[in-house]
């Protein structure tokens, strides 16, 4: 799987940011929830996955198709 990157708010490059992948998917770069309580709250997390936090005003990289 290839990355290609939309954008960030962040001024100095790095987290959070938004990626399209080659797979046609869209990948998020942000900071991993790590707290008990709170995943307690995340429904059918797999082993595989994470839950991640990124401001609000990321969403407009999501691309709409």
């Amino acid at each position: 799987m290839r990355l290609r990157f939309l954008g960030t708010s962040s001024e100095n490059g790095d987290c959070p940011a938004a990626y399209e992948t080659s797979r046609g998917t869209v990948a998020i770069q942000g900071t991993i929830i790590l707290d008990p309580e709170t995943l307690a709250d995340a429904v059918n997390l797999g082993p595989t996955e994470a839950i991640i936090e990124i401001p609000r005003e990321m969403l407009k990289f999501i691309p709409k198709e």
